[in-house]
């Protein structure tokens, strides 16, 4: 832990509870159930947005009731810090796999908006037929976004959030529960 990442213990200890597990649960599973009912019949390619995106992956997939091919994304803006960079980095892109296919893209948040939009630019890029967003949690910002998600679980205030795949300076995502970092 480095001298400038506080200590993991106390970013829990102060934070605050935004969504508890049960709503995240029933979140998933009402967000599985409308994406279930628009692409019945499509066999879309599911696009994980790592490493965030994981954790609502891994809840959604099984509550998801037809065939489809999975795969994953690797950008980011954060590098483990509460603040995103102007510049986008990849580490793994979206391959020829997407070409004329239903993607459907899976990630924790949608934030800013700039990720998700690079992500969805891609794949359209590449030839994809179409590209459905899905996130756990929308941050409300009270301004436009270069992108809307097609489904979304929650809602949160404009705050640092954590836990269910999003991090505090790489801590807590593995906690079942919202939290927000004290300002």
């Amino acid at each position: 832990m480095s001298q400038q990442q506080p200590d993991p213990e106390v970013i829990l200890k102060q934070a605050s509870l935004i969504h508890d597990e049960t709503s995240v649960s029933q979140a998933v599973s009402r967000v599985a159930g409308e994406i279930t009912q628009a692409l019945e019949g499509e066999m879309p390619l599911v696009l994980c947005v790592m490493g965030g995106g994981v954790v609502f992956t891994g809840q959604l997939l099984p509550q998801l009731a037809f065939p489809l091919e999975f795969g994953y994304v690797q950008a980011s803006r954060y590098h483990n810090r509460t603040r995103g960079d102007e510049q986008l980095v990849w580490k793994v892109k979206p391959g020829e796999e997407v070409r004329d296919r239903t993607i459907l893209v899976l990630d924790d948040i949608l934030d800013e908006g700039v990720t998700l939009a690079e992500i969805k630019a891609q794949c359209l890029a590449l030839g994809a037929k179409r590209v459905v967003i899905a996130v756990l949690v929308e941050k409300d910002l009270g301004r436009i976004k270069p992108i809307r998600a097609d489904f979304v679980g929650l809602l949160v205030p404009d705050q640092y959030v954590f836990g269910c795949g999003m991090d505090a300076y790489g801590w807590w995502r593995n906690l079942p529960a919202i939290y927000a970092m004290q300002n």
